[in-house]
């Protein structure tokens, strides 16, 4: 696809590459440029999807901005103009898809919120009667809505290695009683306003992950913020529990990988020309939905 950004290059920054992100380290602040990479499963895949950084980091600001009246976020700009040299000059590969924000000590744990019984939990529960260890009602159907929010926090893994679930408990070891507490609550706040707007947008959100922060001894909200990559996105006036659902994220990614037995590992495989196509079209859509603006990038 024409226009795909897999990687940026600004003469003499060397940034640390993610498997969508590129983050330049400016001292007190971070440069995160959302590339069009995508990964699944935890592997990157060879090709990419055309303005999905710039879908996932427009998205991100709309929350950011809507939710910038109750929680502590990292965005300062992202505008270009406003970045420092050199960065500033590289408007072709930074316009949209970049972030300048606030440096932070991040907090090893990646925050998930469940609402509907989906992907792996759907799995664990027809194995265990359980979701992350937490024991749930019998008889309950593939992505139903769950009697109550699930918060499931999670290990970061490195490049190339999968998340890790763990309990509260553990999670409370290893960033103290008083933070986890603190994210464990925010999340769900942050969770509930977010599904409501989407909500009103015909829009179910099932799931979704946050990042957390600490900076001048306040814990604030970083990285990218209910996106398709993040989270998962179903429409309204086509759920119906007991079956997979239609989804505005990666799911035609994830669904084509399972196609072909992927062995979530090692190096990812070229996308086909439809499976890119459709995934790009459902990003730009989702952003067009959440946002209620035309996505004209």
């Amino acid at each position: 696809m024409a226009g795909v950004i897999l990687e940026t290059n600004i003469e003499g920054a060397n940034p640390v590459r993610g498997k969508v992100r590129d983050i330049y380290d400016l001292g007190d602040k971070l440069l995160i440029v959302a590339t069009d990479r995508i990964s699944a499963f935890d592997v990157i895949m060879t090709n990419g999807i055309g303005k999905k950084g710039i879908v996932l980091t427009q998205i991100s600001k709309f929350w950011f901005e809507l939710l910038g009246g109750d929680i502590e976020h990292h965005l300062i700009s992202d505008n270009v103009a406003d970045y420092p040299e050199p960065f500033c000059n590289y408007s072709e590969q930074l316009a949209g898809r970049s972030m300048l924000v606030k440096k932070v000590e991040v907090l090893p744990v990646e925050c998930v919120i469940r609402c509907y019984l989906t992907g792996s939990g759907w799995k664990e529960y027809q194995n265990d009667g359980t979701v992350c260890g937490e024991k749930l009602p019998a008889g309950l159907k593939q992505c139903e809505k769950l009697p109550d929010l699930i918060f499931t926090p999670a290990t970061k893994a490195e490049l190339g290695e999968h998340d890790e679930n763990i309990s509260f408990e553990r999670c409370a070891d290893i960033i103290g009683q008083e933070k986890a507490e603190y994210v464990r609550d925010k999340s769900r706040f942050i969770f509930e306003k977010g599904s409501a707007h989407a909500e009103s947008k015909g829009i179910i959100l099932a799931d979704t992950k946050f990042e957390w922060g600490i900076v001048d001894g306040k814990i604030i909200l970083i990285d990218e913020v209910l996106t398709p990559d993040s989270s998962r996105f179903w429409p309204a006036d086509k759920y119906e529990a007991g079956r997979d659902q239609e989804s505005f994220d990666k799911q035609f990614v994830r669904n084509y990988l399972e196609s072909i037995s992927f062995d979530k590992s090692g190096s990812g495989v070229e996308l086909p020309d439809d499976i890119v196509e459709k995934t790009a079209a459902k990003y730009i859509e989702a952003y067009e939905k959440i946002t209620g603006k035309s996505f004209d990038f």
